[in-house]
């Protein structure tokens, strides 16, 4: 499996659209990009994913599905992403018997993550580390101190999300992230190319 490093983009209702927006972050070589369509209806996710499977097939950009197993499966997507309450690494491990296939799972807290961790995540994300709106019942903030000793924690990659701002990469980069996550920054753009070149720019630059 490819390093999971640098920006993770979460696509959520882009102002340019879906495909556009996905295009732009393969022809910026993202390494990993989520479909994120919470409220959407099973046959309009699908075939939103299978419109950005089409996009990411044969490029350096992974894509994961948010939630939906029966979804990534479907598209062959590279990989699907775990809330707390959404889904169960060992049950997704069972029914997508397919090698090289990333699960990666929400933690908001240490016992999440070493759990995580013990289930055989390829992958946590870690948050909220700063105040965000991408979600309507948020969990409570828990600061970049507290999630770099959670990440520090584990030998698991970990993506720091939760209002993530280009301010912030060079503090989180003190800590021991692998990688950040991106909503707004870059789904609230008409200019997502450039946001996606200077998150990475920042991110590069802040490298300890």
């Amino acid at each position: 499996m490819k390093p999971l490093e640098g920006l993770y983009l979460i696509l959520t209702d882009p102002v340019i659209g879906y495909e556009r927006t996905a295009q732009v972050a393969v022809d910026a070589h993202v390494p990993f990009l989520q479909l994120r369509m919470k409220n959407a209806q099973p046959e309009t996710r699908l075939h939103q994913a299978q419109r950005l499977r089409d996009i990411t097939r044969g490029t350096q950009t992974a894509l994961i599905i948010n939630d939906h197993l029966e979804t990534a499966m479907e598209v062959d997507a590279d990989g699907v992403h775990f809330g707390q309450q959404d889904g169960s690494i060992k049950e997704a491990r069972k029914r997508w018997n397919a090698p090289h296939k990333w699960i990666g799972l929400s933690t908001h807290n240490h016992q999440q993550a070493q759990a995580a961790q013990a289930a055989g995540a390829d992958y946590i994300g870690i948050g909220p580390i700063y105040a965000t709106q991408s979600k309507s019942n948020p969990d409570p903030v828990i600061g970049v101190a507290e999630g770099g000793r959670i990440a520090a924690s584990v030998n698991c990659p970990s993506v720091a999300i939760g209002g993530i701002q280009i301010e912030k990469l060079a503090t989180l980069r003190q800590h021991a992230f692998t990688a950040f996550c991106v909503l707004s920054a870059v789904n609230n753009s008409s200019q997502p190319h450039r946001i996606i070149q200077q998150l990475q720019q920042a991110w590069q630059d802040a490298e300890v």
